[in-house]
C-alpha cells in the first residue's frame, strides 16, 4: 500500500545565486524527482534569489525537504505540508541565525500548539504574564516569522502565494 499523498509549498526566501542549483538538487532529491525553480531577484538582500515551488509527494515529503535544506548558511526558507484526510499539516521555517522551527498546522494553515507545550509554557511562566507571553511567542515561532517577514514582501509582479492569506 502506498503512502498517503501530500502537497505543499517550498518558499525559498533568499539564496545566494551560487547556491540555487544546489537547492534545486536537494529539494528534488527529497521529492524524488528533478525540479527546476523559477528564480527571481530578492530585493531585500542584494545578490540573493527567491523562488516558490509547489510540490506533491508522499506524506512526510515536507519534512524531507526541510531536512535536506536545513542548516545551509545564508539560506532562508519555509516549507508547508497541507493537512490531509486523517493527517495534520506542518510548517518548517529556517533562517541562518535561528536554525529550523517546526510546527503542526490545521487545515487552514494555522499553527497548532499541542497541549503539553501549553502546559509547559504555563509551568515555566507561573503567574508572570510577560514570561507566558514570551513562551507562547516561542511556541508559535514568532522569532522566525519576524526574521522572514521582510523577505516575504516582494514586488507586485511576484508569483508568491502569501502563507498568511492562504486558506
Amino acid at each position: 500500500m502506498s503512502a498517503p499523498s501530500a502537497r505543499g509549498v517550498l518558499y525559498v526566501h533568499s539564496s545566494p545565486r551560487a547556491l540555487c542549483p544546489h537547492v534545486e538538487w536537494a529539494a528534488g532529491r527529497a521529492i524524488g524527482r528533478a525540479v527546476n525553480f523559477k528564480w527571481i531577484d530578492q530585493p531585500v538582500l542584494k545578490g540573493a534569489q527567491r523562488a516558490d515551488f509547489y510540490w506533491e509527494g508522499p506524506q512526510g515529503t515536507g519534512a524531507a525537504i526541510a531536512s535536506a535544506l536545513r542548516g545551509w548558511e545564508h539560506l532562508r526558507f519555509e516549507v508547508t505540508e497541507d493537512a490531509g484526510y486523517g493527517t495534520d499539516g506542518a510548517r518548517w521555517m529556517h533562517t541562518p541565525d535561528l536554525g529550523i522551527f517546526y510546527a503542526q498546522t490545521d487545515t487552514s494553515g494555522n499553527v497548532v500548539i499541542p497541549e503539553d507545550r501549553l502546559r509547559y509554557a504555563m509551568d515555566v511562566a507561573g503567574v508572570n504574564a510577560l514570561e507566558l507571553h514570551r513562551e507562547l511567542r516561542l511556541a508559535l515561532g514568532q522569532a522566525w516569522d519576524d526574521e522572514l517577514e521582510p523577505f516575504r514582501h516582494v514586488g507586485e509582479s511576484s508569483p508568491v502565494v502569501w502563507m498568511h492569506r492562504a486558506g
